[in-house]
């Protein structure tokens, strides 16, 4: 009980820390996404380029790719700078808490403000563009968003506990840039044809396609999609497995 309260109270001074960093946290997570909306969605649309129901199905995905990379960046980042030549973990460390619960409390924290950086978009994309959704897929929906915060985090721990501060600036570019395109935020997955079936391949190797899928299945279900059993399920193993990897890094640069 003593080690529950403890990470409740770590949690929470972590939450607190992020409501004093409001406006940056803000702009983080709603910039990017922002211009993804409005340029391919918005602009697009309005000249022609892409149908008129695009907005349906990038909502969606846009969601899931705010939620499962909010909640990887907000995990790998602070975790990159706890292991940095500071040695910042060592507070941590110190605390009446067992170190894999240190742990769990990185991916919970980083799953949290995903969470909240997908939320966010749901008003931003209502008020940009013509969308509707299925209301009564809202806590499936809710269900999916969870387990991929709580999947990006455990992806964020891995990468976290393996990438040294000195090469975080390529992180960037070389990780997250293949994530954030080959999650099929953007399209469909089940709408890729066998022409590009490595790439459908290599889709299916991604987490955030199954948030991305599983958002569909629920708000837009006339839209082509994973169904939702299967969503979840590799969800859930995505977490367990990433989550088991995370954890061994973690807790040998903790002891090292």
């Amino acid at each position: 009980m003593s080690q529950l309260r403890t990470f409740q109270a770590i949690l929470w001074r972590d939450v607190f820390v992020t409501g004093r960093e409001l406006p940056s946290f803000l702009a983080q997570v709603i910039i990017q996404p922002f211009f993804i909306l409005f340029i391919f969605a918005k602009v697009l649309g309005d000249i022609g380029y892409v149908q008129d129901d695009f907005a349906q199905v990038l909502l969606p995905g846009i969601i899931a790719m705010n939620g499962f990379l909010g909640a990887l960046q907000n995990t790998t980042l602070p975790l990159v700078l706890d292991f940095s030549w500071t040695r910042e973990i060592e507070d941590r460390l110190l605390a009446p808490i067992s170190i894999p619960l240190v742990a769990v409390e990185k991916i919970v924290f980083g799953a949290v403000r995903g969470f909240f950086a997908a939320v966010l978009m749901v008003p931003v994309g209502f008020v940009m563009l013509d969308v509707s959704w299925q209301w009564s897929g809202i806590p499936g929906a809710l269900l999916v968003i969870v387990l991929g915060c709580l999947a990006g985090g455990s992806v964020g721990l891995v990468i976290g506990t393996s990438v040294p501060a000195r090469r975080v600036n390529v992180m960037f570019a070389v990780i997250l840039t293949p994530i954030l395109f080959t999650g099929s935020a953007q399209f469909p997955w089940r709408s890729l044809s066998d022409d590009l079936l490595w790439f459908k391949v290599v889709c299916a190797l991604n987490p955030l396609t199954y948030v991305s899928e599983g958002m569909r299945a629920e708000l837009v279900p006339d839209v082509p999609h994973i169904p939702l059993p299967i969503v979840l399920v590799v969800l859930v193993v995505a977490i367990a497995g990433f989550g088991g990897l995370g954890l061994r890094g973690f807790m040998k640069r903790a002891l090292d």
